[in-house]
Order: structure tokens, then sequence, then C-alpha cells
């Protein structure tokens, strides 16, 4: 056998006994059943071409045949040499017959077909993109009827305002120009906006005739940061003039992120003593648009408001009934942004509440009046006994007034909460109170007219 076909057979396959350096079918130490033998792994490297070309041809385990298939390099060699490596050959042949032996017995292992990876950039030449199918939608007779055309005219309310300059939206408007600033103060996390003064502002326009003075206007202004409306300020009323001054300073405690994103807006409203206050004209500006740490004043025309009315104010109130004992509970917290009814001292506001069963008012009660302000606190407690198969048929009338020593009451809004309620949000908030008794039910309502509520709700026509 020699040393030379040792290594060669050490080199050409893997299955040689470590221990006796033996071929693994032949030696003693390491023989398996044939049922037993596994194969690990794929096969070394590629098999010689010559070694194949031996193995077509002599399919009956000639190996002289094999031997003068040799390449001319290995025919050469001493006799020795050519001898080991006809053994060499003769082992490999005999595995391979061996192995196929062995799978020809168990025909139900599986064939794995192991193909070498492929890596390659796909280009844009190379994408397959499916071709689209053009599918024909369809369309109702009637679809183009539902188009609204006034909702799409162009008109003087649709005009794009950032395209214009103050002095095209004053020419076309005439609404007068609005001087305030703006800074932020980094340190303490507020915004500060100082209202300066309007000038040019138009005279009042009375549609009744019971305006006194047509001659000049009682402005105000109300600022807010968009889109938060409810948490909104506002100056003192400037008496019978068209140039008011102002001088006001309001902060608003925001993050500078924040505020960033919110748009500064200042309403200037007309006030009316007898009907409900009018909006003049409006100045919106986005406050990313300016550099807040380092402020600015500004002169800005003022624009028509689609909201010719200021709204009358918001109330807080809290219902609870309690069964048991026949009791309803109703608390008045606060209220806020209330109309103002005073020119020099804001409002003294104070809350009625009146009980109506059926269309029959059997209880009234009222609140403490406060004084000077338009954002009152009250925390105030009542209690009606209305028992449980009446508590259907009730009403309770809400009503806001601003106190006047001279002459009546100032009328601000009202509500009406119960079977004849003056809108969705009442009734909801009464459903709610009915479905959780002896649980305090609070929510926030809009007040409304004199004239609305009179127009949805019996019960309000049996108040006064």
């Amino acid at each position: 056998q020699g040393l030379l076909a040792r290594i060669s057979d050490l080199l050409l396959c893997r299955w040689t006994c470590r221990n006796c350096c033996q071929k693994c079918f032949d030696c003693t130490c390491c023989q398996a059943n044939e049922d037993e033998v596994e194969i690990l792994g794929p096969f070394p490297a590629q098999t010689p071409a010559w070694l194949i070309s031996s193995q077509n041809e002599d399919k009956d385990g000639d190996s002289d045949n094999a031997i003068s298939e040799l390449p001319p390099t290995l025919q050469d060699v001493s006799p020795d040499r050519r001898r080991s490596s006809s053994d060499a050959s003769r082992s490999t042949y005999s595995l391979t017959r061996r192995i196929s032996s062995l799978e020809s017995r168990r025909p139900s292992s599986p064939l794995i077909d192991i193909k070498p990876i492929e890596f390659g950039v796909i280009g844009a030449k190379k994408e397959i993109v499916q071709p689209t199918v053009l599918r024909k939608t369809y369309t109702p007779d009637d679809y183009f009827r539902k188009f609204e055309p006034r909702l799409y005219s162009l008109d003087s309310n649709s005009d794009d305002m950032d395209s214009l300059t103050d002095e095209e939206i004053l020419s076309k408007y005439q609404l007068g120009m609005l001087h305030f600033s703006t800074q932020y103060d980094l340190l303490h996390n507020y915004l500060t906006v100082r209202v300066i003064e309007a000038k040019d502002l138009p005279p009042p326009i009375s549609y009744d005739g019971s305006r006194q003075d047509m001659a000049h206007s009682n402005p105000y202004v109300k600022i807010c940061l968009l889109p938060d409306q409810k948490n909104s300020k506002q100056t003192g009323v400037k008496r019978k003039t068209q140039n008011p001054v102002f001088e006001e300073r309001y902060t608003f405690e925001i993050p500078f992120l924040e505020a960033q994103r919110r748009t500064l807006l200042l309403t200037v409203v007309d006030f009316d003593k007898f009907s409900r206050h009018c909006v003049i004209g409006k100045v919106s500006m986005p406050l990313s648009d300016v550099d807040l740490v380092k402020g600015g004043h500004w002169w800005k025309a003022l624009v028509p408001s689609s909201q010719n009315e200021v709204e009358l104010g918001e109330l807080l109130l809290s219902l609870n009934y309690l069964p048991s004992a026949g009791r309803l509970n109703v608390d008045i917290i606060r209220a806020k942004q209330l109309l103002q009814t005073d020119m020099s001292q804001g409002s003294d506001p104070f809350v009625k509440i009146q009980l109506v069963h059926g269309l029959k008012l059997t209880k009234t009660k009222k609140t403490s009046c406060m004084r000077r302000t338009i954002d009152p606190f009250y925390n105030e407690s009542f209690s009606f006994k209305v028992p449980q198969e009446e508590l259907e048929n009730a009403s309770l009338v809400f009503t806001v007034y601003g106190h006047n020593v001279k002459s009546s009451n100032d009328f601000i809004g009202r509500i009406v909460i119960g079977q004849y309620s003056t809108g969705a949000p009442e009734s909801n908030h009464w459903r709610r109170m009915l479905n959780a008794h002896r649980t305090a039910v609070e929510q926030w309502h809009s007040l409304r007219s004199r004239e609305e509520c009179d127009r949805v709700s019996p019960a309000s026509l049996e108040v006064t």
C-alpha cells in the first residue's frame, strides 16, 4: 500500500478512519451497518476528470482499463506510484458504488439540490413592472348633480388674504387698522400680547334703530390663541370713538414650542348695551411667522369675520338626583367669557335657577352676584324637591344676568335642561343624570339668546 497512497486517500476522501488511517468501510474499528450510514455533508473537492472518465468506461470494476486511461503525467511515473494511484482510484470508486447502493435502498430519503447563491444588484432596467389593467369605473347619472356650485364659486370672502397687502385690504374692506405687539419670555414661559390702538373704525350699523348714538362705536378687543377660543381675554370698552387707544397687556402661560403652533386672533367688537355685540373685524397672525423672542409691533388691516356676533359665554353646571330622598341637586360651579354688560366695570353677573313642572313655574333661586368680572366662580349648590314620578316632566331654566343698579338687570344668556331642553347638549346632560343616580354629572353649556330659547322651549316662555 505505500505512504503516498495513504496521503492520497486522506486528500481525496473524508471518510477515512483517524485511528488506523484505513478507509471507514474497510477498517474494523469503525465498521457500521449499512442502514446506519448517514451522509453528513456534501462531497469534498470536485472529483478529477480522469477519475470520472475511468468510472464511466469501466462499470464492471476492471481496474486495468482505468489505469490505461490515466493522464500522461501519471503514466510516466514509477510502477509503485502508479500502483498507489490505482488503489486510490479503486477505493474511491468502491465508495461511490456503496453510496449509490445505499441511496437505492432508501428511496424515501429526500434529495436536496444545493445550488450556489448568486448575489447581484438589480438595476432599474431589470425591474419587472406588471401592466396595469384599465377598468372602467361606473358613474351614476346624478353624480354631478350632488355638487353645489355655490361652494366652489369665487367671491370676496374666499380671497386669499395672504396674497393681499395691508393697503389693498384696507381699501377693499375699509374696516380700519389695529396696532399690537407680541413678545415671548423664555425665562418665565409666557407670551405677552399688547393691544395698543385702532384707527379708522367704521361707524356702527343698527338694523332695529335701537342705538341712540349712531355716529360712534364703543369698541373693545378680544384676544385668543387659536385653536383655543374658549380661554380668551378682552380689553375694556372705549366709549364713543372710532380711534380707540387701549394700551393693555395680556399674558398667556404656554410653552414656547406650543406657542409657535398657535395663531393669534384679535377681534374688534362693538359694544351694544341693548343687543348682542357686533364684530367689526378681525386680525389673525400665525406665530410661527414671527420672531417671538425678539418681539415686534405690527399695524394690520381688519378683515371681515364670518362670525357677525360674539358668543354669550359658557356656564359649568353639575346635576345630581337622589331617588330615595326625591331631591334634585344643582351646583353652579363657574362661568367664563360672559358677554360684557357694563362699559366701565365689565359685568356683575349672577345666575337665576327656575324649576318648571310641565308648563308651571314652581320654584326660583339665584346665586350671589360677582363684581366686575366676566369669568365668575360661584361654587354654590341648590336643592329642589322633585318626586321620582314627576322627574320626567321637570325642566330647569338657567338664566345669567348682569346686575344693574340704575335699571333692570341686563340679560346675558339662557339655557333650559329637562323635558323642554333648548338643544342636544342640554338633553344629553339631562339623560346622563337620569342614568347615573346619586352621581354628580358636570358639563359645560353655551348660553343662548332669549329669542332662541323662547322659540325651541315652552319652559322658557313661562319664566321672566
